[in-house]
Parts: structure tokens; C-alpha cells; sequence
């Protein structure tokens, strides 16, 4: 039975306070056990049970209303990024738990820096996806083991950190997040066609074309006017070529940058 119940525990179907009944049935069964079969403990230890169960419960409940959040008002997801959320999460001690509500900050977080920069949105979304996977799929014996499901918790929370460091890193490189996004793009089709092109030269490319977006927007149906996609496709090959970005297919950058510029279209404030 207890296999079983630590099997759906971590199910979507059951809903927290289902869960929290779960959780406080199993320590009153921990208690009860140690009163009748083994070392009882004092009523100190009982109430300072007690009282981590409700702490935690509190923290849960608090941490998940931020994901009851309007995902369409920015200045309610302002904040996912920091520390904040992070650190009550981290306070929670029942792994299953502190695993779903990782996996709920982290989908959100991603689907937000998503609206900023596509590409590296995506790439977390595939690594995201692959740690869920390996969590959902585990062994039914590994249910058990406490030290697999908190190595789980950290995986889950050091992608995390790897998003805000990421989502934080255009202000190292002297550029605003958008032009980060483009330096991504470019970034990515040297490495996937193999040339070196360096830093300094991508860094002002990223520039003219972000500048090169920005003039385009200026035109509210830019995006679905085939004259002003023309005419943007033929600026960024002439800019390409000024900045001698080797030759690769340039309807493969064009498609790369058109996607990322409608993201900034579509969600920029």
C-alpha cells in the first residue's frame, strides 16, 4: 500500500490538499509506529513535528498561488526570476512536493524567457523536458529512496539557476536582451555550420540587426505584409555580407530572425 501511495503521490490528479492530508496521515502513521513498536518520541518531538508539517504546508500553499498568476499581465511574473520563490521551495522537505512545485516555477520561468529570447527558450524547454522525463520514468523502487528524488530536486533547481544566469547575460556582454537574442541566433548557425566568427564582430551585428527589426516595427502589420519581409530580407543579406558573415543558407537566418522578431512583436510592452 505504502508503495503505492508514494507511486500517485506526485500524480496531477491529486490536488494539494490531497497531498497535504497524504503527507500528515504518513507522519501520524510514523508516530503511531514509534509509540507502539519502537523508540517513542517525547511530546517536544511531536509538536515540533507538527509544526515543520504546517510551516511546510503554509510555504506550499504560498508558493503556489504564484503560479495561479495571469501568465498574459508581465508585471505579475516580474518577479519569477529571483531568489524569492527559490528559496521557500528550497525549504520544503517532502521531495515530491518540492519536485512538482520546481517543475511548476520552472515551466513558467521558461515560458517567459521564451517571449524574450526564442532560441535559448527552446533549447531549455528540450533540457526541461529530458529531466522530467528521467523523473516521471524512474524505477518504482526508486519512489523510495529519498536521495533520488532530492538529486531529482537539485537537477530541477540547477536548471533554474541556469535560466536566470542565462536570462541575466546580455549585461556582460554590453548589449540590451534583445540584441542578445540575435547574438544567440547568429552564435548558434556559425556553430552549426562550423566557422569561427569572432566575438566582437557579432556583438556589432547583432547591433544592425536589432536596429534593422526596430525600423521595420514601426509598421504595426509589418509582420504579415509581404513588401515589408521583402524588403527586411534583402537588408539583412546586404548586412550579412558588409559584415562578411560567412556564407551559409540565408533563408535559414532569415526564418531564425523573422520568429525571433514576432516574439518581440507579440509581447513587447
Amino acid at each position: 500500500m505504502l508503495k503505492a501511495l508514494y507511486t500517485c503521490v506526485s500524480s496531477d490528479d491529486i490536488s494539494q490538499m490531497e497531498r497535504d492530508y497524504i503527507h500528515y496521515y504518513l507522519a501520524i502513521r510514523s508516530i503511531i509506529h514509534k509509540l507502539t513498536k519502537g523508540d517513542a518520541p517525547d511530546t517536544a518531538q511531536m509538536n515540533e513535528k507538527v509544526r515543520q508539517m504546517m510551516e511546510e504546508a503554509l510555504i506550499s500553499e504560498g508558493v503556489e498561488e504564484v503560479f495561479k498568476l495571469d501568465k498574459n499581465d508581465p508585471k505579475n511574473n516580474a518577479d519569477l526570476f529571483s531568489d524569492e520563490y527559490l528559496a521557500k521551495i528550497d525549504k520544503i522537505k517532502l521531495p515530491n512536493t518540492k519536485i512538482k512545485l520546481l517543475q511548476k516555477l520552472l515551466s513558467k520561468a521558461i515560458e517567459e524567457y521564451k517571449k524574450t529570447n526564442r532560441m535559448q527558450g527552446v533549447d531549455f524547454s528540450k533540457r526541461f523536458k529530458e529531466l522530467v522525463d528521467y523523473y516521471n520514468e524512474r524505477k518504482d523502487f526508486q519512489t523510495l529512496q529519498s536521495d533520488v528524488l532530492d538529486d531529482v530536486a537539485e537537477q530541477f533547481a540547477d536548471l533554474f539557476s541556469e535560466l536566470v544566469k542565462e536570462r541575466d547575460s546580455f549585461k556582460d556582454l554590453g548589449i540590451d536582451y534583445e540584441e542578445k537574442a540575435f547574438y544567440d541566433i547568429l552564435k548558434a548557425i556559425s556553430e552549426k555550420h562550423q566557422f569561427e566568427y569572432p566575438h566582437e564582430k557579432l556583438i556589432k551585428l547583432s547591433r544592425e540587426i536589432k536596429a534593422i527589426i526596430a525600423d521595420k516595427a514601426r509598421y504595426t502589420d509589418w509582420s504579415s505584409r509581404d513588401d515589408i519581409k521583402a524588403e527586411l530580407k534583402v537588408d539583412l543579406i546586404l548586412t550579412l555580407a558588409e559584415n562578411d558573415y560567412p556564407p551559409v543558407p540565408k533563408d535559414e537566418i532569415f526564418k531564425e530572425i523573422f520568429e525571433q522578431a514576432e516574439n518581440f512583436k507579440k509581447y513587447r510592452v
